[in-house]
C-alpha cells in the first residue's frame, strides 16, 4: 500500500519532472503567454477565483477533520496559509486590471488539483503532527528563520504585485516596463516573493509535504520568470539588461 511518505516523494519527483518540462520545452499558456490552442478560455478573473479558492477552503476542511490536538505552532502556520490564499483567491483577483483577458479551462483545473494535492499533504500532515509544534517550537532557529523568511516573501510579493497593478493608468491596456523596488534587479520580485515565503514556510514546519509545496513552487515559478523575462527583453528594445529573471544578479 502506499503511504502518505512515499506518495510525497513522487509527487517532489513529478515537480522535479515539471521544472524542466516548462523550462526547456513549453510555457504555461497563461497570461501574457496564453494561447487558443489550449482550448475552451474562461475569463482571467474568475479563472484566479476558481483555482486559488480551494487551497484555502481544503485546507481549512483537511485540517479540521484530521485534528485531533491543536497546539501554538500550528495556529500560527494555518492561520499565515489562510491569510495569504484568501488574499490571492479573494482580494488578488478583485484588485487585477484583466478586463477582457482570458486564460485555458485546462489552466484552471490543473491548478486546482495541483492546490488540492498540496493543501491536503501538507493540512493533514499539521493535523496529525501538532504535537510537534508547541511553544517551545517558536524559540527553535526553524520557526525563527522559517517564519522570517515568509514574512519577508510575503511582503515582496503583495508589494510587487501593488506595483505591477499600477502600473497602468485606468483604461490602460498595454503593457508596460516596471521599475523601482527589486524591479531594479530582477524582471520578477512578486514570483521571487514568493518563492520567499514558501521557502520560509517550508522551514518553519519543517516536514517533507511543505518541501513538496516548495518543489512545486519553484518548478512553476521559476520557469514562468524566465520566460517572462525573455518576452521583456523581445517586446521592449529598451528593456533594462543588467536584470535577471528572478533571482537577482544569478538568474
Amino acid at each position: 500500500m502506499l503511504t502518505q511518505t512515499t506518495f510525497t516523494w513522487i509527487w517532489i519527483a513529478i515537480a522535479v519532472i515539471t521544472f524542466f518540462y516548462l523550462l526547456f520545452f513549453r510555457t504555461a499558456p497563461y497570461g501574457r503567454h496564453s494561447s487558443e490552442s489550449w482550448g475552451p478560455t474562461i475569463s482571467n478573473r474568475v479563472g484566479w477565483i476558481m483555482m486559488e479558492l480551494p487551497a484555502l477552503l481544503l485546507f481549512l476542511f483537511f485540517y479540521i477533520q484530521g485534528s485531533t490536538y491543536v497546539s501554538q505552532g500550528v495556529l500560527v502556520f494555518v492561520v499565515a496559509w489562510c491569510v495569504h490564499y484568501f488574499i490571492r483567491s479573494v482580494v488578488f483577483p478583485l484588485r487585477i486590471k484583466t478586463t477582457g483577458k482570458r486564460m485555458p479551462v485546462i489552466i484552471m483545473f490543473s491548478a486546482i488539483c495541483f492546490n488540492a494535492v498540496n493543501t491536503y499533504l501538507i493540512a493533514s500532515y499539521l493535523a496529525a503532527n501538532a504535537e510537534r509544534y508547541t511553544m517551545d517550537w517558536f524559540g527553535s532557529w526553524q520557526f525563527i528563520l522559517g517564519f522570517s523568511l515568509f514574512l519577508i516573501g510575503f511582503g515582496i510579493n503583495q508589494y510587487s504585485d501593488y506595483l505591477l497593478i499600477h502600473l497602468r493608468d485606468p483604461g490602460e491596456t498595454n503593457y508596460k516596463i516596471p521599475n523601482g523596488f527589486l524591479f531594479r534587479f530582477i524582471s520578477c520580485p512578486n514570483l521571487f516573493g514568493e518563492l520567499v515565503e514558501w521557502l520560509g514556510f517550508a522551514i518553519m514546519t519543517w516536514c517533507l509535504p511543505s518541501w513538496a509545496f516548495f518543489a512545486w513552487t519553484f518548478a512553476n515559478l521559476v520557469p514562468r520568470a524566465i520566460a517572462h523575462h525573455k518576452w521583456y527583453l523581445d517586446k521592449f528594445p529598451n528593456y533594462p539588461k543588467v536584470r535577471k529573471a528572478i533571482f537577482p544578479f544569478i538568474w
